[in-house]
């Protein structure tokens, strides 16, 4: 008997409702327009000159129907609406991602620069032109020389109390603005983020100010110097350029002054006395851009998941000895693994993903949100981000290698996929740093003193204050022994590896065991007298594996309450089962480590192979149905051996 005549097939109407959540009729509006074929990307793409003007034309036009602003207040043209406004993102990245970040440059980077960090005065000025495109914006904190380290940029806004204006200006070649979105072409006014100087050569530290680099002709203003930064590996719908200042005037109200004002005499003033938690806050106010860029990765590998997934049911090659038959390649063992357990974990990371913005939309719209939620919330979204952008990397690749030659087309979207998600790994911060921001809060245990600490800081604050609280907290000692009891001889034989309970045991004990881990390397480290940089290097590959355990876990948990939240009966047992694989496939690409530290015996490893192999033909008979309910229009996804197969007779699937 078949897995299909044994379990109901599942509703991809219905999946597609869950999945869709509260957002289903602005992502419903995204989806139409999208279908419409005046967006279709030409393949070959145009030389880039000529993509960036079809960019240009689609964004202008998306701005026009109204969709662009939805975050923004109602009364500069907006619905008040962030978690709206993430999802419509989300699904406009089902189609050209060109266009996806270029409208995340203008709405989200520059205008959310605006709304964030501004105040009524630039709302009421700038913020209606912005949602309509027509005022093209950049958003300039990177530089040649400084990335991840923004507290570091070298570009500097000096104030001049005799004329009331600042003074912008880049001091040498490292400090230039670069692979800024806008910039090469389009851009009129930029967000630029430098170095605040005031009161005869205080420095302030990192503020933004709004700076014009183009007038209404596109012809550079004085003092400014725009150049290309040229053709890229992706994304050549984006006319990423640099951007550099030689002692370029703006009035006072240029700066942007939420979180900080100079008076026309050059007095400075913040309610956020210290410099360092001040350069937090603002930041903390950009988390949006961070949290699009994970949702927008996730739904590129849909979309790499509805071809292949699709292609394997229909390319059929070989079959039993001696017969005629051929087999579907989704019926081949070797190739469920490599689509499957990637499928439950993109159904994974969706759900953590609609998690982090109803979080996010709380955080922009409760008065008085808690600094504590705003810490954790930053953390969640910077191990998130890295987690679903490296999951899309290294999905796409494996869909393409599914398809064989055809997936080597271009007609077929992978190339364009992999291209264009490559650089999401280092948009919005590098992966590998922001994993070390997740551990770092985890070591400090989200304390005031979060964002305060550099790396050698953040040694001597665990290593003080917290190290005992790390090692010794009473979840760890319960978990230790709850874990410990399985290993008991014929103990293994009684524990169910489809327990929810049990799996989410393994994954927080291995994440509480590398938190403890890392506190007493570092203690040891600097008991032994050693440099707390030297310490804190020796333990960064100790360090980034524990934020990944962290959020693993955090995903399979919002895997578990959306399971247990699905009114649907037979709905909920589909996605219990793809749970299921999600967590023991996790659990086995890391079978080692649990090995090497006790938890489970190799007769267990061998067990959950076994189990994700019967899960993974469990879920081979609903494959179909799960990418169907990404809800994907056909003609978005262009991709001949992307379609679904049609009955010849009815013309259904």
């Amino acid at each position: 008997m078949t897995a299909t005549e044994t379990t109901p097939a599942l509703d991809p109407d219905a999946i597609r409702v869950l999945l869709d959540g509260e957002h289903r009729a602005i992502r419903d509006e995204v989806r139409a327009g999208l279908a419409d074929a005046a967006y279709e990307r030409p393949i070959p793409a145009p030389p880039d000159d000529e993509y960036r003007e079809l960019v240009l034309e689609w964004a202008r036009e998306l701005a026009a129907d109204g969709r662009a602003g939805l975050g923004y207040p109602q009364e500069f043209g907006g619905q008040d609406n962030v978690g709206g406004s993430i999802a419509a993102f989300e699904t406009l990245a089902y189609g050209d991602l060109s266009l996806l970040v270029k409208c995340g440059v203008q709405f989200g980077l520059f205008g959310g620069a605006v709304l964030h960090l501004g105040t009524r005065e630039h709302h009421e000025r700038y913020l209606p032109q912005i949602a309509t495109f027509e005022l093209p914006g950049c958003f300039a904190m990177t530089e040649t020389g400084h990335g991840s380290n923004v507290q570091a940029v070298g570009t500097t806004a000096t104030y001049d109390p005799a004329a009331e204006e600042f003074v912008i200006h880049t001091p040498d070649e490292e400090s230039t603005k670069d692979y800024i979105g806008n910039a090469a072409a389009h851009g009129r006014l930029a967000a630029v983020f430098a170095q605040l100087i005031v009161g005869g050569g205080e420095s302030r530290g990192v503020h933004c100010l709004l700076v014009p680099i183009r007038d209404e002709r596109g012809r550079a203003c004085e003092g400014v110097t725009l150049s290309d930064c040229g053709p890229k590996l992706g994304l050549n719908g984006v006319d990423n350029g640099r951007i550099a200042f030689d002692h370029v005037r703006v009035p006072r109200e240029a700066l942007l002054d939420r979180y900080a004002q100079v008076s026309a005499d050059g007095v400075y003033f913040s309610p956020i006395e210290n410099p360092d938690r001040r350069f937090f806050t603002m930041l903390g106010t950009l988390i949006q851009g961070r949290v699009s860029v994970c949702g927008a990765s996730i739904s590129a590998t849909k979309v790499a998941q509805t071809i292949a997934i699709r292609h394997g049911e229909r390319r059929r090659q070989f079959g039993p000895p001696g017969s005629d038959h051929e087999v579907p390649l989704l019926s081949y063992r070797a190739h469920q693994r490599r689509l499957l357990p990637a499928l439950a974990k993109t159904y994974a990371l969706h759900f953590a993903q609609q998690e982090l913005i109803a979080e996010l939309h709380r955080a922009f719209t409760v008065d008085d949100y808690p600094e504590r939620d705003q810490r954790e919330l930053e953390t969640r979204a910077a191990g998130l981000k890295a987690l679903a952008t490296w999951h899309a990397v290294s999905t796409i690749q494996e869909c393409r290698e599914c398809c064989g030659g055809a997936g080597y087309l271009a007609e077929n979207r992978f190339a364009e996929l992999r291209a264009d998600t490559d650089v999401f790994t280092t948009f919005e911060g590098d992966n590998t740093i922001l994993l070390q921001l997740v551990a770092k809060s985890l070591l400090t245990d989200f304390r005031d003193e979060f964002g305060e600490l550099n790396q050698i800081e953040t040694v001597g604050f665990v290593v003080g204050q917290v190290y005992e609280t790390v090692v010794e907290r009473s979840a760890v000692r319960e978990l230790v022994q709850r874990l410990t009891d399985d290993l008991v001889p014929g103990r293994e034989d009684e524990l169910d590896l489809l327990d929810r309970a049990y799996q989410l045991d393994l994954l927080r004990w291995r994440e509480e065991h590398m938190i403890s881990g890392v506190a007493r390397r570092l203690k040891r480290g600097i008991d032994s007298g050693e440099d707390p940089f030297d310490v804190f290097n020796d333990c960064q590959d100790h360090v980034i594996a524990t934020a990944r355990a962290h959020v693993e876990r955090e995903v399979l948990e919002a895997f578990s309450r959306a399971v247990e939240g699905c009114d649907d009966e037979g709905l909920r047992a589909g996605l219990d089962r793809l749970c299921n694989l999600f967590a023991l496939a996790a659990i086995e690409s890391d079978r080692a480590w649990f090995q090497e530290h006790g938890r489970i015996s190799s007769t267990r490893a061998k067990g959950v192979t076994r189990a994700v192999n019967a899960l993974c033909a469990e879920v081979r008979p609903h494959a179909g149905a799960l990418v169907d309910g990404f809800a994907i229009p056909d003609t978005v996804l262009h991709a001949p051996i992307g379609q679904p197969e049609r009955d010849p007779g009815t013309g259904s699937r």
